[in-house]
């Protein structure tokens, strides 16, 4: 016999081994990195579904040739319309929604289109833009700024879908107005039709108005005017696409 036997290596229990002071640190460790890992990959993973299907948020250009705005005012012995140009103005949509928006009306543009007798049409247009009415000499513009958009829940299609609160600013008086709309929103373009209800005695726009003077009679001009707004604003992609092409 040898007496110096070849020692043999003793196996270290595998329950001694995992309860070494070093191997568990190193175990906690490795937990807290693949916890912190783990909640890295889940955080970027609900970052990308909230993201998707969102469109970033943009400021589209009224087109002021293609928008309009009608007016109509009554009085006890009838009626009379007319147009008004816009001079600018935009609406802001963010992920399909709209936002906000303001426009300036050129208030020198007002004009009427049903009396057909040239001279009562003149003097009709011109005691508009007097200071009985607009003053638009001195008051070239007004503005319409929307403060609130809010959505009309389970509105039919075609039918209004958004209550639409802002501050109007007629003659430098401001006042805020609400009224439903419809609002169409595709791509980059948006369309918004609406009938505004505006109470000119709100605005100093005194004459013939009974919250004024009394005794008017027959003369009489209702203080409520009204005008149908259609505003088209942004580029219509496949069309802009198109021409893009053709200038190629």
């Amino acid at each position: 016999m040898q007496c110096n036997q070849d020692k043999q290596k003793i196996p270290i229990p595998k329950s001694i081994y995992l309860s070494h002071p070093k191997t568990v640190r190193i175990m906690k460790n490795v937990r807290i990195l693949l916890m912190l890992v783990a909640l890295l990959v889940a955080a970027t993973i609900q970052a990308n579904d909230n993201g998707k299907g969102k469109k970033a948020a943009s400021t589209l250009k009224v087109d002021t040739q293609k928008s309009t705005l009608v007016w109509n005012g009554k009085k006890v012995t009838g009626e009379h319309t007319g147009n008004v140009k816009l001079q600018s103005g935009n609406l802001q949509v963010n992920n399909g929604k709209l936002t906000g928006g303001e426009v300036t009306i050129d208030m020198a543009s007002i004009n009427n289109t049903d009396l057909t007798d040239a001279g009562y049409n003149a003097k009709l247009v011109g005691h508009l833009k007097s200071d009985d009415f607009f003053g638009v000499e001195k008051h070239p513009t007004a503005t319409f700024k929307i403060t609130k958009a809010e959505p009309i829940a389970n509105a039919k299609a075609g039918e209004n879908n958004y209550t639409i609160t802002g501050d109007l600013t007629v003659k430098g008086k401001t006042n805020p107005v609400t009224f439903p709309a419809n609002v169409k929103i595709s791509g980059n373009k948006a369309e918004a039709t609406a009938k505004v209800t505006v109470d000119r005695s709100k605005f100093d726009v005194k004459y013939g108005s009974k919250s004024f003077f009394d005794n008017l009679g027959d003369k009489v001009i209702n203080d409520e005017f009204t005008i149908d707004m259609n505003l088209v604003a942004g580029t219509d992609t496949a069309n802009a696409n198109a021409k893009a092409s053709a200038g190629k």
